[in-house]
């Protein structure tokens, strides 16, 4: 009987150990590096499979503007968090490619912009109409129409980042990077527009 109560009791242990490592795994935080065209957005959909952590992700690395990120910025990631919210998204994360995910977009802010993607081609060969209005709209504001414009790291026409511009400052590198940008971003030059008369900027 002795025999059997020591047994017992150091496979209960190893068992609690076992659970104690496992436990320890699943709360580390991880790093990640900013790629081009990447948004808060885009990456809490990543590591949660919807827009959950865009706040979070902000607060932990001191973001001031969650619409602005740079590439080659390395973010922290929670993954803790909440313990019950946090473990489901893991699991999830194989489920970011199916079409349920891809179904919530319409309730993000930014998702309808994502799905916008596909337009790229036709959208940065719409510079005329519409679309051309709402450039020309823009660049009047940002920089009265000037490619020499600066205003600190912002450069140009349309006032980009210089790091989207890799050190081009060109007229036609303007207009290919301000174009995919908004594309990107935005769908086209029409729904920049209509977040900048929104927000004073895009």
């Amino acid at each position: 009987m002795k025999f059997s109560k020591t047994l017992v009791f150091s496979t209960v242990l190893a068992a609690g150990a076992t659970l104690a490592f496992g436990a320890s795994d699943v709360n580390a935080d991880e790093t990640y590096t900013v790629k081009p065209n990447d948004s808060l957005s885009k990456i809490s959909m990543k590591f949660a499979g919807d827009n959950s952590l865009v706040n979070k992700i902000a607060e932990d690395n001191d973001i001031e503007n969650s619409n602005m990120i740079f590439v080659g910025t390395q973010l922290t990631i929670a993954t803790d968090g909440s313990s019950s919210d946090k473990a489901p998204v893991q699991q999830e994360a194989p489920k970011q490619e199916s079409a349920p995910v891809q179904q919530e977009a319409p309730k993000q802010e930014s998702a309808p912009k994502q799905q916008a993607a596909p337009k790229q081609t036709s959208s940065s060969n719409q510079s005329s109409g519409e679309s051309s209005s709402a450039k020309a709209w823009i660049a009047n504001k940002e920089s009265s129409n000037s490619y020499s414009a600066t205003n600190g790291r912002y450069i140009g026409k349309y006032q980009l980042d210089s790091s989207y511009l890799n050190g081009d400052h060109s007229p036609a590198n303007q207009e290919k990077v301000a174009d995919n940008y908004v594309n990107n971003r935005y769908g086209g030059w029409d729904g920049a527009k209509t977040f900048w008369q929104a927000n004073g900027w895009y």
